[in-house]
């Protein structure tokens, strides 16, 4: 006698099946989430540029075989276990009083744009070289970040973590956007070539993806030149030092001028008694003072004491009134002040304020500082019978700012940067990577002036011949070469951006399509079968 055996009770809705659909989703959100924080470690201080390669290896497991929503889900995860530690200098700034919330906003605003590119990569994926246009739609979504909302905000760029090592030569070729896309390129072939070494045919497209962006940027290294092409000049800095108390620096303007007019005394006197070469041309750092008209005693006497021509930073509020600007002055020890330039890219919730009626439950400078009014002028100067870019601060996150003055002939860079306000956290030095990134660039070099450090004499190629630590008086003095030679990447500007963002959008309209098709067919194919059925 035939028996019918019961149901089973293991169907998709018993608990334990429940929990064994959970595993894969909870190993891929852990995975994810190392993966950011090795990117995280990818950056400086530290100089572990290789990690950034095996994280994206690591995002894109997560990512494997997922659809639009995992892919955000993993993405943000992976952007958030980045920009946490990433930016733990914003505590160092407004201190425990203010509580984290400025902090994990911006981390969170930032992550959502890795979970849109996580989401938008699983739709690349679906192309026939998927882990190329993967990583195109990734570095393409740090161009909207960019510049959106409130000016953008470039901190983290995938570029940025890699001042040294096997990709940064591509930086002389196209800029950030080419590294960044190197080294996700790498990261994301890793899952491709796992999955097929058993077919050695259908391996060589994704092993070409993980070898030929490390091979092409190590090839480029002999081309990267450091000699001097139009002379070369004596650079100084005055470093003044600032204590460090973070918010409360609002109130101590006047110490920093006077620690940068003693400086200043130091460094005449070690260049008066030979102790050092006499700079052509000393370097001040992003608001060291503050004078209106560019009238100022103190400064014309510590420069006529140095002995020669001087940038002076300074926070500077022109004739007649008017918003103050946050400025770089050639400062004549003869004829005192002449031309300047004024910070473009200005500081959201810092030197201006936007929607102050709502700003005021996330910064507390809404009560205590009116806007500062930018700059249109390229960050050019002419000094010491030199044309310097002048980027100021963070404005060498921006692409446009040097390059702008590089393709105006620029033939040196100097970086003068306020970072006491950030503690002793990893700002400085995050910054100085950009910085590194931005000489073999432009194949230019790069003096960075602090106010209480890390000031840094940078080569062209990216190498530092000198620093100072951070919270300490001193100075610089070094010899760097001028350089007049355009890189592909400055003749190529702002195009290989667009390139990458273009090829982006085309990859992802055809992952649709692709979706659209799939789930067609297999609509047809169910119809079909159940009228066979």
């Amino acid at each position: 006698m035939a028996v019918t055996a019961p149901e089973s009770t293991a169907t998709d809705d018993t608990p334990a099946r429940r929990r064994r659909n959970w595993r894969p989703w909870l190993l891929r959100l852990a995975l994810a989430a190392a993966s950011g924080f090795v990117f995280y470690l990818s950056f400086a201080p530290r100089p572990l540029w290789w990690l950034a390669p095996i994280a994206f290896a690591g995002l894109g497991f997560a990512l494997r075989g997922r659809r639009l929503w995992g892919g955000l889900g993993y993405g943000f995860v992976f952007g958030l276990s980045l920009y946490l530690p990433l930016l733990t200098w914003l505590q160092d700034f407004l201190g425990t009083e203010f509580g984290p919330w400025p902090w994990l906003g911006l981390s969170a605003a930032l992550a959502a744009y890795l979970g849109i590119g996580g989401a938008l990569a699983t739709l690349a994926a679906r192309l026939p070289g998927g882990p190329v246009w993967m990583s195109l739609v990734v570095i393409a979504t740090e161009t909207p970040r960019t510049w959106w909302p409130l000016g953008g905000f470039p901190w983290g760029r995938v570029a940025f973590s890699q001042p040294e090592g096997a990709y940064t030569p591509l930086a002389s070729i196209g800029g950030a956007p080419l590294v960044g896309f190197a080294v996700v390129l790498t990261g994301f072939a890793v899952p491709a070539l796992v999955s097929r070494l058993r077919t050695p045919r259908r391996a060589l497209l994704p092993a070409a993806g993980v070898v030929v962006p490390v091979v092409a940027g190590l090839a480029l290294w002999p081309t990267i030149g450091t000699g001097a092409q139009t002379g070369s000049l004596t650079v100084g800095t005055v470093q003044g030092n600032a204590p460090n108390a973070g918010l409360a620096l609002m109130d101590d303007s006047a110490t920093i001028r006077a620690n940068h007019l003693a400086q200043s005394d130091r460094l005449a006197a070690e260049i008066h008694s030979g102790a050092v070469p006499k700079p052509d041309l000393v370097v001040w750092p992003e608001t060291a003072t503050q004078m209106a008209a560019g009238v100022d005693p103190g400064v014309d006497q510590a420069v006529a004491d140095l002995g020669v021509p001087t940038l002076i930073g300074a926070i500077y509020r022109p004739a007649g009134g008017g918003r103050v600007q946050n400025s770089e002055i050639v400062w004549d020890p003869r004829s005192g002040p002449g031309e300047r330039y004024s910070k473009q890219e200005l500081v959201p919730f810092a030197e201006y304020v936007p929607a102050r009626a709502i700003a005021q439950w996330v910064t507390p400078f809404v009560d205590d500082t009116s806007d500062m009014q930018p700059g249109d002028a390229p960050a050019v100067l002419d000094i010491a019978g030199t044309r310097v870019a002048t980027p100021i601060c963070y404005e060498i996150a921006y692409d446009h700012v040097a390059r702008d003055a590089v393709d105006l002939g620029a033939q040196l860079i100097v970086l003068p940067t306020n970072n006491a306000w950030f503690g002793e956290s990893e700002m400085s030095y995050q910054q100085l990577a950009m910085a590194r990134l931005r000489a073999v660039e432009h194949s230019r070099a790069v003096v960075v002036s602090a106010t209480s450090g890390v000031s840094a004499i940078v080569e062209p190629d990216g190498s530092i011949q000198r620093s100072t630590s951070e919270f300490t008086a001193a100075s610089l003095v070094g010899r760097v070469p001028l350089r007049d030679t355009t890189t592909l990447s400055d003749r190529l500007g702002a195009w290989t951006e667009y390139g990458l963002v273009g090829a982006a959008l085309v990859a992802v309209l055809a992952g649709v399509v692709v979706r659209l098709r799939t789930r067609r067919a297999s609509a047809e194919n169910t119809t079909r079968a159940t009228g066979a059925g």
